[in-house]
């Protein structure tokens, strides 16, 4: 149910891959299906939430979308075979275990369990 002023799409950059490699990955490693509209653009319902970091150090540069999954070690696998690059190993935080990865075009995601 779409709701004013509540996050509801968020769209990625598929410059550093073709569309194509960027749709085999998330597809292979987390089962997500498309909606192509034309040749550069394909759309995906998958869930959202959000928040913000105040930390500094932990902040990140640019907006850092955030997967759930409840058997994270296997979710890395898949995404490592899917052909994403973990750029930080399972680690710990309030609320959860997480890890991040760059996706073929180059966009740093998180996945993160209870």
């Amino acid at each position: 149910m779409r709701m004013a002023g509540k996050l509801d799409y968020l769209e990625m950059p598929a410059t550093g891959g073709t569309l194509d490699s960027v749709k085999a990955f998330y597809s292979a490693a987390f089962s997500w299906s498309f909606a192509d509209y034309g040749p550069t653009y394909s759309a995906f319902a998958e869930g959202l939430d959000g928040g913000f970091q105040a930390d500094g150090q932990d902040a990140p540069a640019k907006p850092l979308p955030v997967i759930y999954s409840e058997r994270l070690e296997e979710t890395l696998s898949a995404v490592e075979n899917a052909g994403g690059t973990v750029v930080k190993t399972i680690f710990s935080f309030p609320g959860g275990r997480r890890f991040h990865f760059v996706d073929p075009a180059g966009n740093e995601m998180a996945v993160w369990g209870e």
